[in-house]
């Protein structure tokens, strides 16, 4: 750890108090400061709700940003939270990253944490930002966390959730037996299985109510058991990130534990690589494996591949010995049930924020299927109560258009291929894929006993003025004529309820999230979602400067900057002119952040240029303390640290034309830890087109 040492401050005295007198001032008259950003709107006053403040977090340009932790299959360290399973005891699959540092919220401050967002993860997945409300998932795993709720707090405070507590009867944590009062003995390992199912939970289903039910120890008659309450209290979604070696004693436990019609019940695959593992295999269950999940600038946006690490840590999969094949699993080379049928990312190197205080120190980066099972829950409870008496597991085999099809990677050695291989369609380590949309994880029928599947055109742009043709494909098993409807569509655009066209004149610029739907005349539909996104057309391609207030010389106008950052102070001097953007600099832990919201032409090449100045009162040589980000929308353009300090400016140039037609934020975020100043300064600024 370094030592704390005098800050080195270069921040004029003048500057300080212009930042330190307004919060004195409230102080003293006993007012109420304004709440920090993501702080949960005070009881008794009016709040938006949750519903809309949820759907605003999740679509927020500034958290779409991805904070990369690695590559995938980069063999990362990581602490597995349980030991291995005892016959008859269950292990959970939880794994944390141990070469990112821990950090406690007050010691991140405003910066945003290593690892995927709830905001990432829709965006991935193609997710609604609304839906979930009145749906329960419950998550079942051994012994007590005693910090649950309030970490569960500051997890969705950071992303700008809405609050999820006992109190407001979003949140719930009982044992086995369902008492509140009387719950399971603490445990460190389990409390971070518990932190990182509960967060996934929240972030793909915001609007959920959680069931967190505890179960006395990791036996699986006590894990059972849990399993049972669950479904009691009233969940009709159930998450559960354990499991061990399979056994012949699983199939009577099948019927004890997981056999709940009307339920979808979704278990992690395994960690340990290829190889079967239960309850991923009981017949009743959604088997859930791991992909290894990376930003791309292909037109999703991001690409998966199958989690693996090594030949021993990578997604379960594999044919069971023991439970019987259901009906709706129709591959030939397994005769009895194949694991698994879906999945969702659980690599630790591109790994997902968790905050945990009683089995971790804050902040980290988790990854294993513990990760992708409750994802894949939260899917479920987006898409709608199931059926009564369906087992859920069989919904993604009905509809298996609406998942991105992964087709790259193993998992070990099989004589099999595609026990362990990925392959276009069903493959062991990743199921028929993962979530695009919701619409695989509903039945897509109702009376009739049809299935409806509408396949998935993929995301689609255009600019305002242009005229749209997409004509949307669907199918039904009993041949019955379909009529589409569509919600969510661009300003202008129209869909003909008996074509399936979709067609029209773009007229305002956005992100639309649209989801079409087909019906026959029995009943029976099929969903699919997609975004669209409307770039404007105005503009020129000639020596068009996008940017407003470029050289900061209007003051504060136009930029949306933390307090003190657009400056003529004089302790750091312009590059031109007198005002310029000076981010750190306190020599404590601070973070200060600089943005502007620009459309750029559909068709520009596209330039972005600013003269950037560091100076820094560290002394290292090889230590990166104090960063400062440069993001556009979700692309990560570069970081500078106090290892890049130098006398005077200099500029920096960025091509952006691959952005063209879409509205973006260009965001500076400087994060500056507890001791010796680091000071960022940004000036002349220019998006150019050309």
């Amino acid at each position: 750890m370094r030592e704390s040492r005098p800050s080195g401050r270069r921040r004029s005295l003048r500057r300080v108090l212009a930042i330190a007198f307004p919060a004195l001032t409230l102080t003293v008259a006993g007012l109420a400061a304004a709440p920090t950003a993501g702080a949960q709107p005070a009881a008794g006053h009016p709040q938006t709700s949750k519903v809309t403040q949820n759907a605003k977090a999740l679509t927020d340009p500034q958290r779409q940003t991805v904070h990369s932790t690695g590559k995938a299959g980069q063999k990362v360290p990581t602490q597995h939270l349980c030991a291995t399973a005892e016959p008859g005891h269950a292990s959970c699959f939880a794994q944390r990253r141990t070469d990112i540092r821990q950090r406690l919220a007050a010691a991140l401050a405003a910066a945003a944490p290593s690892g995927l967002s709830p905001a990432n993860l829709h965006s991935a997945y193609n997710l609604p930002s609304t839906g979930g409300s009145g749906m329960t998932v419950a998550i079942v795993d051994a012994y007590n966390d005693p910090n649950a709720e309030s970490d569960l707090a500051t997890y969705r405070s950071q992303f700008g959730l809405s609050a999820c507590t006992k109190a407001n009867g979003c949140f719930k944590q009982v044992s086995q037996t369902g008492s509140t009062t009387s719950l399971p003995t603490n445990d460190s390992g389990w409390a971070g299985e518990e932190m990182l199912d509960v967060d996934m939970v929240s972030a793909v289903c915001p609007n959920c109510n959680i069931d967190l039910v505890e179960a006395n120890s990791a036996t699986d008659s006590d894990l059972g058991t849990a399993e049972n309450e669950a479904v009691a209290l009233g969940a009709k979604v159930v998450s559960n990130s354990w499991g061990g070696s399979e056994s012949s004693a699983q199939t009577s436990e099948d019927t004890q534990y997981f056999k709940h019609p009307g339920v979808a019940i979704t278990v992690s695959a395994g960690d340990s690589g290829y190889g079967a593992e239960y309850p991923a295999t009981s017949q009743y269950v959604t088997a859930v494996g791991g992909t290894a999940l990376s930003s791309s600038s292909n037109s999703r946006g991001w690409s998966e591949s199958v989690w693996n690490t090594s030949s021993t840590e990578g997604t379960g999969s594999g044919c069971s010995a023991y439970d019987p094949k259901p009906s709706w699993q129709t591959d030939s080379g397994c005769s009895k049930r194949m694991e698994a049928d879906v999945s969702a990312v659980a690599d630790p190197a591109t790994g997902v924020a968790v905050y945990d205080t009683y089995g971790g120190s804050g902040w980290a980066v988790y990854g294993g299927t513990s990760a992708s099972a409750p994802i894949i829950a939260g899917v479920y409870a987006l898409a709608g109560t199931p059926g009564s008496g369906d087992y859920p597991a069989k919904y993604p085999y009905s509809h298996t258009g609406n998942l991105y099809d992964v087709t790259s990677g193993s998992n070990g050695s099989c004589s099999t291929s595609y026990f362990c291989k990925a392959t276009a369609g069903y493959d062991g380590p990743t199921g028929w894929g993962t979530p695009n949309g919701t619409a695989a994880f509903t039945s897509g029928s109702s009376g009739g006993g049809n299935t409806v599947t509408v396949t998935n055109p993929g995301n689609q742009s255009t600019t305002t003025g242009s005229s749209v043709s997409l004509q949307i494909s669907a199918s039904d098993s009993g041949s019955a004529s379909l009529t589409y409807s569509a919600s969510g569509l661009p300003t202008g655009l129209s869909i003909n309820g008996s074509t399936g066209l979709i067609s029209g004149t773009a007229s305002t610029a956005g992100t639309y999230s649209v989801t079409v739907t087909a019906s026959d005349s029995t009943g029976a539909s099929g969903s699919t979602s997609f975004t669209w996104t409307v770039g404007s057309s105005g503009g020129t391609c000639s020596g068009a400067q996008l940017l407003g207030n470029p050289g900061f010389e209007s003051g504060n106008t136009t930029w949306s900057a933390s307090s003190g950052v657009i400056t003529n102070d004089s302790g750091e001097a312009a590059h031109s002119g007198s005002y310029k953007a000076w981010l750190d600099g306190y020599g404590s832990s601070h973070t200060d952040t600089l943005s502007q919201s620009v459309t750029i032409p559909s068709g520009c090449k596209a330039t972005l240029t600013f003269y950037l100045h560091i100076d820094t009162a560290e002394t290292t040589s090889s230590t990166a303390y104090d960063k400062l980000t440069v993001t556009a929308g979700s692309k990560t353009l570069a970081t500078y640290s106090n290892l890049n300090a130098a006398s005077g400016y200099a500029q920096k140039s960025f091509d952006l034309s691959s952005l063209a037609g879409s509205t973006v934020s260009l965001k500076f975020s400087g994060v500056e830890d507890s001791s010796l100043q680091t000071s960022f300064v940004v000036d002349d600024t220019a998006l150019t087109t050309g």
